[in-house]
This record gives structure tokens, sequence and C-alpha cells, in this order.
């Protein structure tokens, strides 16, 4: 397969080179997307709102928007999991996936 020819000033590379991410600070942005994937596939499974979802841990229906962006802490998209009814052993599934 021939490679690419990119336009004059332009690089390949992966997300990690481009921001200047350590190799523990990617491990971090991909566990958080990973969480929040997981967040949006369960709530959307089961049919809650994002309103009904935000009701249920104490929240906003726009901070739950963004969680599910990836855009939140650890700690509401584990909420957010639990209160959706997801167990330890699964949310270490979709971390370790």
């Amino acid at each position: 397969m021939a490679k690419k020819r990119l336009p004059k000033g332009w690089t390949e590379g992966t997300a990690q080179e481009l921001l200047g991410l350590t190799d523990e600070e990617a491990a971090m942005v991909e566990i958080r997307v990973r969480l929040a994937d997981k967040v949006r596939e369960i709530r959307a499974k089961k049919r809650i709102s994002q309103e009904k979802l935000a009701a249920r841990i104490g929240s906003t229906q726009p901070r739950v928007c963004k969680a599910e962006q990836a855009e939140a802490s650890f700690d509401m998209l584990v909420r957010s999991l639990l209160a959706l009814g997801v167990d330890r052993k699964e949310i270490g599934r979709a971390i370790a996936n």
C-alpha cells in the first residue's frame, strides 16, 4: 500500500504526540473516554433521559451531557454508572477494554 502524501507542513502522529501527553496522561484520557462511552451506552440502552440521570446523581442535565463527552471527573462518571445499575466488575471491564 502506497504511503499517503501529506500537505506541506503536516506530520503524521498520535493524539498523544500532538498534545505532548505522557503515557500516564494518555492512559487517563483513554479511561475517561471509555467510562463516558459506557455512561452514554447504558443510559441509552435503559432509555433514561439525561435529566433523569442527573436527578439520580444530584446534578444537572448539562453536566450529564458533559460527562457523556468525557468532560467530567472520574467521580461523576463512576457515580453515573453506579446510578445506572452498573456494578464494579462491569466498570472494571469498561476500563480494561
